[in-house]
């Protein structure tokens, strides 16, 4: 099981962008973690370095993100604190300093969904996912939820991993399916290849008993890679498909009307042509819900310090 201590919610104080906090504050509550709100700004407010009022003011406009999705009672026991990071440029690069800063286990975060703009320069999310030091949770508008509007209520049904064998990958499927066992949820396992010469295209939905060579042994090599306690507590699905892997990734996640579609990538890793690579940037981009970007942790130096309710 995956063990989430610290999660961190970059946000720009607006409403959009605290519809990601939305996500950060249940996953806070589900796993009894702490929670880091980070704002990002071209230039600090007057005196913040080293003024009270200031950090008032900064620790006033997190409370006010936070409220719609506590009550008075529950923002009372929240473990958070607040960060500011002075940036002019790089955004992203702020967010993976403080992450690493802090040893942040998960980063949740809101996508604006730009594509044409995103295809030449690349989205602030986009950036994260590529050199985060630990797993990215993107989240965009208009997308299937899974936590509450009103509740605040983790109700995650099926998982969709994007298997293709990696190192990677295996993490995806970790990340994955811990979540899906903590929520009773549906884990699909699926395979894209596009080396339709092993076998023919009309067999990748064909029964279990199909014959067809590659198919078969693709389909063995994906029960394997299956923890074999996943068999136990849910009901597991494997497939395989051919063609563009963002492609099937994106078709697959809307047919069957999944939840959280999981893959796993390195930062090097993010190429044309490659499943982890740009790959997650388009399905990053037209993901019909949100996607988790399993990335290793690495942990910073030294532990960042435990304070409750404190700008920094």
């Amino acid at each position: 099981m995956i063990k989430l201590e610290r999660i961190l919610c970059p946000t720009d104080l607006s409403t959009e962008s605290d519809e990601a906090l939305r996500y950060a504050v249940a996953l806070t509550r589900a796993y009894e973690a702490k929670l880091y709100l980070l704002h990002c700004s071209e230039a600090l407010p007057n005196g913040y370095e080293g003024g009270k009022q200031a950090r008032t003011r900064i620790t006033r406009l997190f409370t006010e993100s936070l409220a719609p999705h506590l009550d008075l009672a529950e923002l009372s026991d929240l473990n958070w604190e607040g960060l500011v990071a002075k940036s002019v440029s790089d955004v992203a690069r702020a967010i993976v300093e403080k992450t690493g800063k802090h040893n942040i286990d998960l980063i949740v975060m809101r996508s604006r969904r730009r594509p044409r703009a995103a295809m030449l320069l690349g989205s602030t999310a986009e950036a994260v996912c590529r050199t985060a030091p630990c797993p990215v949770l993107v989240t965009h508008p208009r997308e299937r939820e899974w936590v509450g509007l009103s509740t605040g209520e983790i109700d995650l049904r099926r998982v969709l991993v994007a298997y293709d064998f990696s190192t990677d990958s295996e993490l995806a499927l970790n990340y994955g399916a811990s979540l899906a066992q903590e929520y009773q949820a549906e884990v699909h396992l699926l395979h894209v290849s596009d080396n339709v010469g092993t076998v023919e295209p009309g067999l990748a939905w064909a029964p279990a008993t199909t014959t067809g060579a590659g198919y078969v042994h693709i389909a063995q090599k994906l029960q394997q890679a299956i923890p074999k306690e996943v068999f136990l507590w849910c009901n597991l699905v494997t497939a395989i498909r051919y063609g563009r892997a963002y492609e099937e990734v994106l078709l697959y996640a809307k047919e069957k009307e999944i939840d959280l579609i999981c893959m796993g990538a390195s930062g090097s890793d993010f190429v044309l042509g490659k499943l982890f690579g740009s790959n997650v940037d388009r399905v990053l981009r037209e993901a019909p819900c949100p996607v988790l970007v399993a990335r290793p942790i690495k942990p910073a130096a030294s532990s960042a310090p435990k304070h409750r309710k404190q700008t920094s």
